[in-house]
C-alpha cells in the first residue's frame, strides 16, 4: 500500500499528529498544556493507557467508565483502552453523529513505545486511510538524560529516526558543548528532522501542527550539517577525523556518479566530554546525477523493501528517471512506499537524485550498489 498521498488527500481528512519521546522528556507537560489552553482547535487527544503518568490524574475527573472526555476548551482526550484502530474508528463515527466535534488528532505514545506501529495504522487500514491524515510525529528529547536514554534505548532511537520535528527540552540544565554534542548525534541519526530547543510554556503550538511530514511532496529536508560531513567524506580518506571531531566507520564502494555519503549506522560520536556513542539507527544518503532505469528501480526497492522492511524507518527522496522530465518524489515507511510525479526539472537544474534512508543497522553497502545497478 502507498504512503500518504497528498494528492488524494480532502480537506475533510482529519490531522492527526503523532507526540512521542524519552520517559521524562515533557510530552506530558506539554499535553497539559494543549488540553488546557485555548488555541482556536478543537484537539482530540488519545492517550496510551500505558503512560508513565497519566494525563487525567491531574486535568480530567477521574471516570473509569467513560473513555472519552470534553473539556472546557473544546479538545477531547480519551485513552486508548484496547486497540487504536478500534479507538480512532469510534472517535470518527461520533464525530460524524454529531456527539462530540474535534479538528485534529494528536496521539501520546509512552515513553518506551516504537511510533511505527502506530503510524503504520493509517496506512494499512482501509477505513483509517480515508477518514484519517498521518499529519507527523513529533519527538520531544531531554537535553540533560539524551544521550544515556539513546546509549541504554534502541526505543529512544527510534523515535528519533521516525520524527519530522524534534523539540529538545530542558536545555537550560546543560551547558552549550553537551547541548551541540546531542543535537549532533541527533543529526546523525535523523538528519531530515528539524530540531528546536523548547520550553513549554512559551512553544507556538500552530508550529507543531499542520507538519505535512508525510505528504509526499513536502521538502526534502536535509540538515546542512549533514550534507557537509558527507561532503568532507567525498574528499577525504575514510579513516580519520576532520573538522566535525566525528569519527565514522565506512565499509561502502563509490561510483563517481552514483554514489552514498553519509554517517552509516556505526556512530562514534565524541568531543572532549563524552565518550563515544554507537547508535544502531542511522541515516545515510544516496545522490545520483545519472537517471534510474524505471523497471529496474522498482524491481530492487520492493526487494530492499521485502528483506530490509522492518528495519526501514523513514526514507524519502527525489528521484531523477530516464524518460520523466520531472522530479518524482518517493517516500516509505516501514514495508509501506509510495511515489508519484512532482514539479518539472527547470531549465537551469541538473536533474539528480537524492534519497535519505533512516533504519536500524541497514547495509549501506548493498543499498548503494543496488541502486548504482539500477542507473541507466
Amino acid at each position: 500500500m502507498n504512503a500518504a498521498n497528498p494528492a488524494r488527500t480532502p480537506d475533510s481528512m482529519i490531522p492527526v499528529t503523532v507526540l512521542t519521546g524519552f520517559l521524562g522528556a515533557g510530552k506530558t507537560t506539554l499535553l497539559r498544556r494543549i488540553l488546557t489552553e485555548f488555541h482556536g482547535q478543537r484537539i482530540a487527544v488519545i492517550e496510551n493507557e500505558f503512560g508513565e503518568e497519566n494525563i487525567d490524574n491531574d486535568v480530567l475527573v477521574q471516570d473509569r467508565d467513560e473513555q472519552i472526555v470534553e473539556l472546557s476548551n473544546g479538545c477531547v482526550c480519551c485513552t486508548v483502552r484496547g486497540d487504536l484502530i478500534r479507538t480512532l474508528n469510534d472517535l470518527a463515527a461520533r464525530r460524524e453523529s454529531g456527539d462530540i466535534r474535534f479538528d485534529r488528532i494528536i496521539i501520546e505514545t509512552t515513553g518506551m513505545a516504537n511510533p511505527g506501529p502506530v503510524c503504520q495504522t493509517f496506512f494499512m487500514d482501509d477505513d483509517i486511510a480515508e477518514t484519517y491524515r498521518l499529519d507527523a510525529v513529533i519527538t520531544v528529547v531531554d537535553a540533560k538524560h539524551g544521550m544515556a536514554a539513546l546509549d541504554r534505548q534502541e526505543e529512544a532511537q527510534r523515535q528519533v529516526g521516525f520524527a519530522d520535528r524534534i523539540l529538545i527540552s530542558k536545555k537550560d540544565l546543560v551547558n552549550e558543548a553537551d547541548y551541540e554534542a546531542l543535537r549532533a548525534r541527533l543529526v546523525r541519526i535523523n538528519p531530515r528532522a528539524s530540531i528546536t530547543p523548547v520550553h513549554f510554556g512559551e512553544t507556538d503550538l500552530h508550529t507543531l501542527l499542520d507538519v505535512s511530514g508525510f505528504d509526499l511532496d513536502a521538502i526534502l529536508d536535509i540538515d546542512p550539517e549533514f550534507l557537509a560531513e558527507e561532503e568532507a567524506h567525498d574528499h577525504h580518506d575514510h579513516d580519520h577525523d576532520h573538522d566535525h571531531d566525528h569519527d565514522h566507520d565506512h565499509d561502502h564502494d563509490h561510483d563517481e556518479d552514483g554514489h552514498v555519503c553519509g554517517s552509516g549506522c556505526t556512530h562514534d560520536h565524541h568531543d572532549h566530554h563524552h565518550a563515544h556513542h554507537s547508535d544502531d539507527i542511522g541515516a545515510f544518503v544516496f545522490r545520483s546525477n545519472r537517471a534510474f532505469n524505471p523497471e529496474r528501480l522498482e524491481d530492487f526497492l520492493g526487494g530492499i523493501v521485502q528483506v530490509y522492511g522492518p528495519d526501514l524507518l523513514r526514507y524519502k527522496g527525489i528521484l531523477y528517471i530516464k524518460g520523466i522530465n520531472r522530479r518524482m518524489i518517493f517516500q516509505g515507511v516501514h514495508m509501506m512506499m509510495g511515489a508519484e510525479p512532482g514539479s518539472p526539472w527547470k531549465a537551469s537544474e541538473k536533474p539528480n537524485t537524492r534519497l535519505v534512508f533512516i533504519g536500524r543497522k541497514l547495509p549501506q553497502d548493498i543499498f548503494t550498489q543496488g541502486l548504482e545497478q539500477c542507473l541507466a
